[in-house]
């Protein structure tokens, strides 16, 4: 029997996703068990860190400091100031311009459905609600940076705590805490297992592709995702999330946006085949803009990424070496470091754990240190 041409060509196209899919998924690394990496944390530094962000939280609070940073370096364009979307409040035109992350071009219907699932303005939380108290937000990035710090109770001390993607609490509670008013992710970077037991937490889902649209719609309806989208996951996302409506946000696109055409100075988007092209911002910096709209002043832990010092853990909860973000290419690293060191010098943001800069470090002994050793030394003095 002879097949339908339509049919054939369907499945041709469903055949060529499934390979790509299977290619890319044994391109990904081994996640097994690894040898631990040697990582000591000498135990005056982390003194001075600690007291480091003791002063952070007991100076004076700066009513919008951040933001008005922020503020100078975006286009007289720019007037941001909802960082969620909501049913009852319009969407601008301007948000269909682009296609995800930086619009939601195409998807109209989609997003219209997603939020009529999604609260109205009204039912705010506290999380969001502005008031006359200055308030400070922690973005927690994942680095394996703090590793052995032990900063976790003075973390759960800040106002908001931004937590990114499947950064694990429990066992690693000690060094990252273990309130969390926000986890920002994607589906791919969401946590397979929930396990925060703050009950307060929001989700903010980031929409980087259309079908992310489907798989929130799904976990809110408490449904399966249709097999089709399943194909379009680079790797396995949950099935299910532990939260009812109330506690999801979908973030507004303009603070990508922002992000990559104001704050980066990346080119306006265009096509890209497969996530080749290096102008989408890391979830981190994206956070960093979210928290700016939250709170007054906003500070960073577990950021950076120091590539020559190869044995240092990647994240603070596996074994990756540093050397892992070599395979990395769809984010610009260097560019978003440049950013957030001027953001520090300057006053804008702090960096609490010295990762982007560390204005709390010694001065390093390099008189007869090569320059690439001098800048280990300085950027990571604590380890032994």
């Amino acid at each position: 029997m002879r097949l339908p041409k339509c049919w054939a060509a369907h499945r041709c196209v469903l055949v060529v996703v499934v390979a790509l899919g299977l290619l890319w998924m044994v391109s990904l690394p081994w996640s097994g068990a690894r040898k631990p990496l040697d990582w000591h944390v000498k135990h005056a530094h982390k003194k001075q860190m600690h007291e480091h962000v003791r002063r952070v939280l007991e100076s004076p609070c700066r009513h919008g400091s951040t933001r008005r940073s922020l503020s100078a370096r975006l286009s007289a364009t720019s007037h941001m100031t909802q960082p969620f979307l909501w049913k009852d409040v319009p969407l601008p035109d301007d948000l269909f311009r682009y296609p995800p992350p930086f619009g939601f071009r195409g998807l109209g219907a989609k997003v219209e459905d997603l939020l009529n699932q999604l609260p109205d303005s009204d039912s705010t939380p506290q999380t969001e609600k502005t008031s006359d108290k200055c308030r400070r937000c922690l973005v927690m990035g994942n680095g394996g940076i703090l590793r052995g710090l032990e900063l976790g109770q003075l973390i759960n001390r800040f106002d908001v705590v931004i937590r990114l993607n499947s950064g694990p609490l429990g066992e690693f509670s000690v060094d990252v805490g273990n309130r969390t008013s926000i986890r920002m992710s994607y589906p791919e970077g969401t946590p397979l297992h929930w396990i925060d037991t703050d009950p307060h937490t929001l989700f903010v889902a980031v929409v980087y592709k259309g079908v992310d649209i489907s798989w929130i719609s799904a976990m809110i309806k408490k449904l399966s995702v249709p097999f089709w989208d399943w194909l379009f996951f680079w790797q396995k996302v949950p099935d299910r999330l532990p939260l009812e409506s109330h506690r999801v946000r979908l973030l507004n696109p303009h603070v990508i946006r922002e992000v990559a055409l104001d704050l980066l100075q990346y080119p306006p988007p265009r096509p890209r085949l497969w996530w080749s092209d290096q102008n989408v911002p890391t979830i981190g910096v994206s956070a960093l803009n979210l928290a700016s709209l939250l709170c007054d002043e906003v500070s960073l832990a577990g950021f950076g990424y120091n590539l020559s010092q190869q044995g240092a853990p990647l994240h603070y909860y596996d074994q990756l070496p540093m050397t892992f973000m070599l395979t990395q290419t769809s984010h610009n690293v260097d560019r978003e470091t440049e950013l957030l060191q001027s953001l520090v010098r300057e006053g804008a943001i702090t960096d609490l754990t010295g990762g982007i800069h560390c204005s709390f470090c010694p001065p390093p002994h390099t008189h007869n240190a090569d320059p690439v050793t001098a800048n280990n030394v300085k950027r990571y003095p604590f380890l032994s």
